[in-house]
């Protein structure tokens, strides 16, 4: 392949655009990659088609190595389907819905698990059939009520699902580990950093759940890591280990003047000051109240959730426990609808009279006392004991996660850092099964009820996080594989440089080389320089004023090193690099 830039539908730009926050957003704009077309929806140009499609062919070829055959899906969907498992009201508003002239709804596809479920039950009917693991690249789509980050937070996106059918548990565990192979592969094949993560299974159902991180400071997603024992997971995954149960008696509970303490950090200056207690925040227990509403309904319940008083509430780890309940903030107009709970001053002391679901943080056990609300303003209570003076309804594991927490594991401290999903991948088991009736017909003339995995690789995604790991001030550091073109050749300027660039750069592509050559007349060296930095091919070859000596430079554009080479070596030395 030769492209040429003289010829290229290609214009690279030297400011960054102005709705860009994160460096690949700005990067695959200024070089020339995407084009934004709305709020999270971009067009691809030619050099980000190429990368797009060389991350698909990575794929593609390590799903076909596990046996995987790929087929495709429309996006344009009937609601039926996602209505038989439910998913039509759980997906809630990230759903873009649609209806015909006729009247009938449709979806446009977030995922595609109803849809492989329905053609293998339309196609295989014997145990003989199975095992079998189908897949697709294809684009989905979610209406992201804050689309950001170009490419990696978007309402259009490439993705490539697949779907492993297995007639028992350990079928599909050898699928879900022929898959997190197959990931291990991929994700090396692009040379994205990445951790294997605990998972929470979230709206797609399902037990065993592994996310695929790429660390980078501009990630959404937090993860912990153990250093001692390997352990790490998403934060929505992470278990609170919970003490041991207190056994030792406590004395009765005690309510306390506080007056104009709603706050955490104004209750411990004062009971420490006027009532000589010698408390920490987390001596205390603070009760949040949400909303929670079930997508389709009208109607929220009210939850009230304890948590110890030195620590936040992580509203991303409630969604991801509460799904598909969302939850929403208990506002101002909510608590005069509901007189029993004091604003500032709540206690779980008279919540089940109040009819109210009460969810405690682990480290709650029974036996542990708290200084809590009273249920008065201005009061609180000290020596609030679990299992005596309030006995909650279960536990929610819910506050934020802090760097030293204890591992789960292994009771050594946690380290936390940011990371993108890139991978995610799930043991499903039989919900999309019994949703469509999914059987095959044993040996012994009984039916056998399927049980499935599933697994999506950002594809569209992955692009953009090879430019968070691969850039620098100048530009873009693709990966070999990935890259539009192995080798970049300017020819700086002069008529016989130019003429020079494109002889080498025939030949290396007679070789079989990817080649890209600048044999732009009339634009300056200055410019060719920069937008090579930008455009980020992994080696580089300038033909210029050294020409006139007989030597030629030749860079690497990820380490920067540069070296002076003769003419007469050139074609040999660029494809050594681009071979090894």
């Amino acid at each position: 392949m030769l492209l040429r830039m003289s010829t290229l539908f290609l214009r690279t730009l030297r400011e960054d655009p102005a709705d860009a926050e994160v460096p690949s957003h700005k990067l695959l704009v200024r070089a020339g990659y995407v084009r934004r077309v709305a709020p999270g929806i971009y067009s691809w140009l030619p050099l980000g088609k190429i990368v797009l499609e060389n991350v698909a062919r990575v794929v593609r070829e390590e799903m076909n190595r596990i046996g995987g055959q790929e087929v495709l899906f429309p996006a344009l969907l009937p609601r039926e389907y996602y209505e038989a498992t439910g998913r039509w009201t759980e997906y809630g508003d990230t759903l873009f819905r649609l209806k015909d002239r006729k009247g009938s709804d449709y979806l446009l596809g977030p995922t595609h698990e109803e849809m492989f479920t329905d053609m293998v039950k339309g196609e295989y009917s014997s145990y003989k059939d199975y095992p079998v693991t189908l897949y697709q690249i294809q684009t989905k789509y979610r209406d992201e009520a804050r689309p950001r980050a170009g490419i990696l937070r978007g309402r259009e996106f490439v993705m490539k699902d697949s779907y492993s059918f297995d007639l028992d548990d350990d079928g599909l565990k050898h699928s879900y580990e022929q898959h997190r192979e197959a990931y291990i592969r991929i994700f090396d094949r692009l040379g994205i950093d990445y951790r294997i993560c605990f998972a929470m299974s979230g709206a797609m159902g399902g037990s065993a759940s592994e996310e695929f991180l790429a660390p980078c400071p501009t990630g959404e997603d937090t993860f912990v890591a153990c250093h001692n024992c390997g352990y790490a997971a998403n934060a929505e995954a992470v278990t609170t280990p919970a003490p041991p149960t207190v056994t030792a008696e406590q004395p009765a509970l005690r309510v306390l003047d506080t007056p104009d303490t709603p706050t955490i950090e104004s209750l411990v200056e004062y009971v420490n000051e006027h009532h000589g207690l010698g408390i920490t925040a987390a001596d205390t227990l603070k009760n949040i109240v949400v909303k929670v509403r079930t997508p389709g309904s009208d109607k929220a319940e009210v939850l009230v959730i304890g948590v110890p008083g030195d620590r936040e509430v992580d509203f991303k780890r409630l969604e991801a426990a509460l799904t598909p309940g969302v939850p929403e903030i208990f506002e101002a107009e909510d608590f005069v609808r509901n007189p029993g709970l004091v604003r500032g001053y709540i206690g779980p002391q008279v919540l089940a009279s109040l009819g109210l679901t009460y969810l405690v943080d682990p480290r709650v056990v029974a036996g542990s006392a708290w200084i809590t609300g009273a249920n008065e303003p201005g009061k609180h209570a000290a020596h609030v004991v679990a299992g005596r003076d309030f006995q909650p309804a279960g536990t929610i594991d819910v506050a934020e996660i802090r760097a030293g927490d204890s591992c789960p594991r292994c009771a050594h401290p946690l380290s936390i850092d940011r990371g993108i999903e890139i991978g995610h991948i799930f043991q499903l088991g039989r919900k999309y099964a019994d949703a469509a009736g999914l059987d095959a017909l044993g040996p012994d003339g009984k039916p056998i009820r399927v049980t499935m995995g599933s697994y999506g690789v950002g594809v569209s995604r992955a692009v953009a996080v090879m430019v968070e790991q691969r850039h620098d001030a100048l530009g873009v550091a693709w990966p070999r594989e990935i890259a539009p073109a192995d080798v970049h050749i300017v020819g700086t300027g002069k008529e016989n440089q130019i003429e020079v660039a494109t002889q080498i750069a025939e030949e290396l592509e007679a070789r079989g080389l990817r080649v890209l050559v600048d044999d732009r007349p009339g634009v300056s060296p200055g410019v060719k320089f920069k937008d090579s930095e930008l455009l980020g091919m992994p080696t580089v070859l300038i033909v210029g004023r050294g020409l006139a000596q007989g030597v030629v430079e030749l860079r690497d554009r990820a380490t920067g090193v540069k070296e002076e080479i003769p003419l007469a070596e050139a074609v040999e030395r660029v494809f050594a690099a681009c071979r090894a």
